[in-house]
């Protein structure tokens, strides 16, 4: 078991590290903006990441072992945050103005709420990846289009629009449904796609709601908190 686990926490990582590092080089490199690749890394990394938990063994430790992963990556974010490790790909991929505290406040949110809910819920419950999946998917989305599109403001919130709402809820639930039907595809969780999709469309909803609001730089926090609460009241 300990070997089966040290293999998929290898590929696990790889796979995380080699979509980080694509879209670092890309930001670098002026291919794509600093904006758009930190939401295509959001949307990308959480569903490689819980798309590789059925290749650790099915016990108990296996969650431990594939905590791991987003565990380095916020620590990599934590030290190049404080200055402490250089890694100039890294902050003009992640951050909205290439200051290297702003990985500091999204980012390691990001990777700490992965840490937690891997441990808590693993795919015992469909409870946690459905929360991951509407922060990645959700939020992803909602920042791509309300940059681009977002003209109409939210009349409770002209920070946000009403196209990134939008977003924030197709985002999320396409995410969340995805992940959900591979892991009933894979006999992981019982039942079928339609079984979960009341309660996928309303916690979806209610995320969108929650992202609409003005609270800077806490999304990924509110987002996954009201998630798992209606969750475990839904589910």
């Amino acid at each position: 078991m300990f070997s089966n686990n040290i293999i998929a926490l290898i590929i696990t990582f790889v796979l995380a590290l080699a979509w980080l590092r694509i879209n670092d080089f890309a930001a670098h490199r002026g291919w794509i903006s600093s904006q758009l690749s930190r939401k295509i890394i959001h949307m990308g990394t959480g569903p490689i990441f819980v798309l590789c938990w059925p290749l650790f063994p099915n016990d108990y430790v296996s969650r431990f072992f594939a905590a791991l992963v987003p565990l380095l990556f916020s620590l990599q974010f934590l030290l190049v945050g404080i200055g402490i490790l250089r890694d100039d790909a890294a902050v003009q991929a992640m951050s909205r103005t290439g200051d290297r505290r702003e990985i500091l406040r999204g980012p390691l949110y990001y990777g700490i709420i992965f840490v937690i809910i891997t441990i808590l819920y693993w795919y015992d419950s469909p409870i946690g990846i459905i929360a991951l999946m509407l922060m990645c998917g959700g939020d992803g989305l909602a920042d791509i289009l309300g940059r681009r599109f977002g003209y109409a403001k939210l009349p409770w919130n002209n920070e946000k629009s009403w196209i990134g709402s939008f977003g924030m809820l197709i985002g999320g639930w396409l995410f969340a449904v995805l992940i959900i039907y591979i892991y009933i595809a894979l006999g992981i969780f019982s039942g079928n796609s339609l079984s979960y999709m009341t309660e996928i469309t309303i916690i979806a909803f209610a995320g969108s709601f929650v992202e609409s609001l003005p609270f800077d730089d806490i999304d990924n926090i509110t987002v996954t908190l009201t998630a798992l609460v209606l969750g475990h009241i839904l589910i």
